[in-house]
């Protein structure tokens, strides 16, 4: 099978690109810079220990300082805790952790045991950094062995289908679901399919098509039909917004892991919350206490009669919690986590007919293949059109790692696709762009949309401010590894453009201004300041801070890159491009599925601020370009 040996070829140069630069960073950085991209806190308090319901040593941190910066620890990522000694010289624990879940300024992480609660308490002046995570790097390189063995099961079914060109198998007979008003008849056509799909289907859903309505629609269909499926996706934040969404519809979810928004209402779907709620719980926790007691006892006062009863006492707790773990899971009709979660040992032996997998087209295909592995059949919904997965090696990335399963589904089986065409976000001359542009031209503004604006016909919801003159964009002194940053800028830094940042917040003002502030708070107007760079947007944040006049409209205005606006909507979008320079050079500008999110967000009104003499040597920004409404220096 050379496509999958090459898939992972092309996945061990990332693994080992990723290794070394973390390393680098490690070696370079000071925990200043770390603590200012979001990758560590220092100083930290350490607080209360304690073993959860999941018998997981846990320790709660805090941040000793209020950060502003956001911070990128969440459930399921690997940290590392360090000291720093008078001398300022660091020194790392010899342990790895797993965070447990990541408030704004508080996270639970679970410890490997308690000499590494002890080592962590002898620490001074600690603090926690993100580590390098071999484990979901491993879960990917076994499912790509899996496959590649696979024989005379699903798993080559489905291998072939992919990869040799077999193609997918449809059910006879008609299957349309029930009467479903609310849907328009592309979606109502992708669930009926949804249903007939005995291999695979890829249900496509630009910008503001309920692709995400689309889903749970199937879903729920598909429950009519089979007592449980399998929902996944790459990230916490994709898995928590389906949990809510399928928990609002009513329906049973077992979400494994944690969510990223700790709340009540997410963790209440969550395996570790139902699992303390059980009634049974309190009778397992007793025995687990005990069981600790009795290994506190000093060991020359250990009898046989000791080992005895230590040997009951588990399998009693044995007992109890094959009992918990069978309740929860025969209870839930939906079974939710991220591809990586998917391989969970609570997981083990657990197989389902049916695989959903949401945002499919940010998740590297080994990552998909973790869960398909526990399917007969699997749905992939999202837009290739939109961000790709993140792939930090250029090697890599030229060899075509960072083509997806749903790409490569989408090319070799166009008539397993379902695109969804009706959308309800943007004004009709937003959305005409993105949709001649990667859609074919087969986008329909629905009727409530089409026309939408927050002033009358003479405010054109196109414009481009020029920005001839501005400055030329700068390295910043952020730190490579993010996203965003260019893969090809080997000075591993990020770039801000100052003079361009100072002109984008005076467009937004010029506009709150035109419309009035009163207006605005009163209908709860929302506003996005994009940009592709996190250095800029940093920027952008404290200049936005000092900014007077913008102070009352701050709560309704959110600054932040590309990636972080994924799925999201504003009323008005504001997007600084940062790129000007003499050689025309636009960096990973150039990935254009980067600018159709940002420019997509915007359901009223969207200003780009950027410089025109360099970012119109590239066809799709002339073209864009010439769509605008042109404003010039402000």
């Amino acid at each position: 099978m050379p496509s999958l040996l090459r898939q992972r070829e092309l996945l061990r140069l990332e693994y080992e690109y990723e290794k070394a630069a973390y390393r680098r960073e490690v070696e370079a950085s000071g925990v200043e810079r770390r603590v200012k991209r979001g990758d560590a806190w220092f100083p930290v308090n350490v607080g209360r220990h304690y073993y959860n319901s999941l018998d997981r040593l846990v320790v709660e941190i805090t941040r000793s300082e209020e950060e502003e910066t956001e911070h990128n620890f969440e459930y399921g990522r690997s940290v590392c805790f360090f000291g720093v000694d008078g001398s300022g010289m660091l020194r790392f624990c010899r342990f790895a952790a797993v965070v447990s879940y990541a408030e704004e300024h508080r996270m639970v992480v679970a410890l490997p045991d308690e000499a590494a609660l002890s080592e962590l308490n002898a620490l001074e002046r600690p603090g926690v950094a993100l580590h390098f995570d071999e484990t979901t790097y491993r879960l990917m390189f076994e499912a790509l062995d899996k496959v590649l063995m696979a024989k005379d099961n699903r798993l080559e079914t489905l291998r072939n289908i992919v990869h040799v060109g077999r193609k997918p198998e449809w059910s006879a007979g008609s299957h349309l679901p029930p009467h479903l008003p609310w849907l328009n008849a592309a979606q109502a056509s992708a669930v009926a399919d949804v249903l007939r799909a005995r291999d695979v289907l890829v249900v496509h859903g630009p910008p503001g098509t309920g692709k995400t309505t689309t889903l749970v629609e199937a879903v729920c269909e598909v429950l009519r039909r089979e007592p449980q499926v399998l929902v996944c996706a790459q990230s916490n934040t994709a898995v928590d917004w389906i949990t809510g969404q399928l928990a609002d519809r009513g329906v049973a979810v077992l979400r494994m892991g944690n969510p990223t928004r700790v709340t009540d209402k997410m963790l209440a779907n969550t395996y570790e919350r139902r699992f303390e709620a059980h009634p049974d719980y309190p009778a397992l926790w007793a025995i687990r206490r005990s069981i600790r007691q009795l290994y506190a006892t000093p060991r020359k006062g250990r009898s046989e009669s000791f080992h005895q009863k230590i040997a009951r006492l588990r399998e009693r707790a044995d007992e109890l919690e094959l009992r918990i773990r069978h309740s929860l899971f025969d209870g839930a009709r939906v079974i939710a986590s991220t591809l990586a979660g998917a391989a969970h040992p609570l997981l083990t032996g657990h197989h389902f007919h049916t695989l959903f997998i949401d945002e499919a087209a940010q998740a590297l295909e080994a990552a998909c293949w973790i869960a398909m592995a526990k399917a007969d059949r699997v749905i992939l919904a999202g837009d290739h059109c939109q961000l790709p997965p993140t792939v930090k090696s250029v090697e890599a990335m030229r060899g075509g790692l960072g083509t997806t399963l749903m790409e490569t589904l989408a090319q070799r089986h166009p008539e397993a696709v379902r695109l969804l065409t009706m959308q309800y976000r943007m004004n009709e001359t937003l959305m005409r762009f993105s949709s001649e542009w990667f859609y074919d031209g087969k986008l329909v503004a629905a009727p409530e949309v089409k026309h939408r604006s927050l002033l009358d016909e003479m405010d054109w919801p196109l414009v481009w401010v020029e920005a001839e003159g501005v400055l030329p964009e700068s390295p910043a002194d952020v730190p490579n590894g993010l996203s965003e940053t260019e893969h090809e800028e080997t000075t591993g830094r990020s770039l801000t453009n100052r003079s361009e940042a100072l002109r984008t917040l005076s467009a937004l003002r010029a506009y709150v201004e035109r419309i009035g502030r009163r207006r605005l708070l009163e209908e709860r107007v929302d506003f996005g300041i994009i940009s592709p760079y996190r250095a800029q947007v940093q920027l952008l944040r404290s200049l936005l801070r000092n900014d007077e006049y913008l102070r009352p409209l701050r709560k309704s205005i959110t600054v932040n890159t590309v990636d972080a606006f994924q799925g999201q909507e504003r009323d008005v979008v504001v997007v600084s491009l940062v790129r000007a320079n003499e050689q025309g050079n636009i960096g990973f500008l150039n990935d254009l599925r980067r600018m159709n999110v940002a420019m997509t967000r915007a359901k009223m009104k969207l200003i780009l601020v950027g410089d025109a003499e360099t970012l119109c040597r590239h066809k799709f920004y002339a073209t864009l370009h010439s769509r605008c409404h042109i404003e010039q220096r402000m």
